[in-house]
């Protein structure tokens, strides 16, 4: 396991408590360096969004949690953000919360000349997802291949 991948772990483990304490849930945590600087972001929800507000009381209980710990070497920025419309679908959880929705795939790699795909979230097996067509087809993808699957974004 990389060091970011540690911490990203550690966060995770460490907030979960405190984001299910206040009915959110934990979507995602990164350890990403941007520009130079380095950022740990945790990403919360609930039904109906979140508000500014959730994101600052979250932060505010794990800053204390963190200088505690302080299981990260690195300088680096704390925040609490909202995953957003565009989110990746990344955990087990994510794409069964989302069967039956409209999503966009992005591989790695062309398929029949072709790497972006649009469909009906149809299914998930921990190693693939398969989308259904709006002419009844379906595609499997296996997960290795996909570099991002998200929810299609209709404005």
């Amino acid at each position: 396991m990389s060091r970011r991948e540690e911490y990203e772990k550690m966060t995770e483990e460490l907030l979960e408590p405190i984001v299910t304490e206040y009915g959110f849930e934990l979507v995602d945590v990164e350890y990403v360096k941007e520009g130079g600087t380095w950022y740990l972001r945790a990403y919360i929800d609930k039904p109906g969004g979140i508000t500014v507000d959730d994101c600052e009381v979250v932060s505010r209980r794990f800053s204390d949690i963190l200088d505690e710990k302080d299981y990260i070497e690195d300088s680096y920025v704390f925040e609490v953000s909202s995953p957003g419309l565009g989110r990746p679908l990344k955990k087990e959880k994510d794409f069964r919360r989302n069967i039956g929705e409209e999503v966009e795939i992005r591989t790695y790699r062309a398929i029949d000349r072709q790497k972006e795909f649009t469909g009906i979230l149809d299914s998930y097996d921990g190693a693939s997802v398969t989308i259904a067509y709006e002419d009844g087809e379906k595609q499997t993808f296996n997960l290795e291949d996909i570099a991002l699957i998200r929810l299609a974004l209709d404005f």
